[in-house]
């Protein structure tokens, strides 16, 4: 399977501006290929996998990454469908950026990284106008997706010429270090080609640029992939646990399973279609999940996060904790509901970690032994929770019944 052909039963190709440019260059050529990250936040988060992948698949067949970190287009804010992105500062763009960097040079060590602030921040205004937005009239720029869905709500001037300095990337890159492919997801779509014409009407008819963009991963149901109750899941472990991340990809259901592992795994298509057949065999074992949410941790962690989110994962099926280490209870703590408290009367706790709806119902699971503290069977409706029952003096880990489970920080 040629590495088109890879990128396609992957879902990697969604759009790609000429087709026999694109096989010529990714099967039969060794180029500079780029991918944009904006930082507009402090983290990324897994929806960012999906480049990250496409970036670590490519390298892997011969091509140089150039990742670049919009420290000036971060300051602009690529136009959302609903309205404005709140500006940040230059401290904080460029603050971002270079956590977003150490982020991206634990995938692919061998990248070339590039912060667009370098060079747009040298052009002055006129120069803006005069050699850049001389080349796109009103007409074209209004017919880009992601200005058509502001028209109605309005978009301000700054989001509008977005575009044009993604475009003056591009070509920068083209013209300095031979960048001929750019990629991103289909939401990018517009903004790349319209660096893919700046090309063209500086360079020439004769250029061999090519655009590329992958489908936007939605669920199955067509809600947002990387959305958890909590909201977002980041890719720094202080943000989002490695056990969080884990429980996630656990989860993840039977119709969204093969997509996830052909897109965010570097496992082969024998691989991933033998996962499939044992999965379809055995349903209930969920064999292809645990693999997907060992491998997204592993790539994203490392061996001794995976390790540790093992570990949680297990503690939390077979009710014990007493071998965690202080870094796992702490991720613990993530997947629980938990309280913190210098002490605690145990119908209190119970309560407050919604283990039980009242305390009637707290004393009828106290009463019928329903309820442990860390190794220790509660059945004295005064009990507190203090420091001497905690784990490193810390925590400790309220247990209802077999399968619910709380957790006491102590203060």
């Amino acid at each position: 399977m040629s590495l088109y052909e890879q990128l396609k039963w992957r879902g990697f190709i969604k759009d790609v501006s000429n087709e026999e440019k694109a096989k010529a260059l990714l099967d039969n050529d060794k180029v500079h290929f780029y991918c944009g990250f904006d930082p507009t936040g402090m983290s990324l988060t897994v929806g960012h996998l999906v480049q990250i992948i496409r970036i670590m698949l490519l390298a892997k067949h011969g091509h140089k990454p150039v990742v670049l970190i919009g420290g000036a287009t971060g300051l602009i804010g690529d136009p959302r469908q609903t309205s404005e992105r709140k500006l940040l500062t230059l401290d904080e763009s460029l603050a971002n950026a270079e956590k977003i960097k150490v982020q991206l040079s634990k995938f692919q060590k061998d990248a070339i990284f590039v912060n667009n602030h370098e060079w747009i921040s040298k052009i002055d205004m006129i120069s803006f106008l005069r050699d850049f937005g001389k080349n796109f009239n009103i007409n074209y720029m209004l017919s880009k997706e992601t200005v058509q869905a502001r028209l109605e709500t309005g978009i301000s001037y700054t989001e509008f010429s977005y575009m044009l300095i993604q475009a003056i990337d591009w070509l920068h890159l083209y013209q300095n270090m031979d960048c001929k492919i750019q990629f991103g997801g289909s939401d990018q779509w517009g903004n790349i080609t319209t660096g893919l014409e700046l090309i063209r009407k500086t360079v020439g008819e004769k250029h061999d640029a090519v655009a590329m963009s992958s489908p936007l991963l939605l669920k199955s149901d067509g809600t947002k992939f990387g959305k958890s109750e909590s909201g977002a899941l980041w890719l720094d472990e202080a943000l989002t646990s490695p056990y969080e991340l884990y429980q996630y990809f656990l989860n993840t259901s039977d119709d969204d399973i093969l997509t996830y592992l052909k897109m965010l795994t570097l496992l082969s298509k024998e691989e991933i279609e033998a996962l499939m057949e044992e999965t379809t065999k055995e349903p209930e074992k969920r064999i292809a999940q645990k693999r997907l949410a060992y491998e997204v941790v592993l790539l994203v962690h490392g061996e001794t996060k995976l390790a540790n989110a093992l570990n949680v994962t297990d503690s939390l099926f077979s009710g014990e904790f007493s071998k965690l280490s202080l870094e796992e209870l702490q991720m613990a703590k993530k997947g629980l509901d938990s309280i913190e408290s210098e002490s605690i009367n145990i119908l209190d706790a119970l309560v407050e970690t919604k283990l039980a709806s009242s305390k009637r119902e707290a004393r009828e699971f106290v009463k019928s032994g329903a309820v442990m503290v860390n190794e220790l069977k509660v059945t004295d409706f005064d009990f507190v929770i203090t420091k001497n029952e905690a784990y490193f003096d810390k925590y400790v880990i309220i247990r209802r019944g077999k399968k619910k489970f709380a957790l006491v920080e102590i203060l």
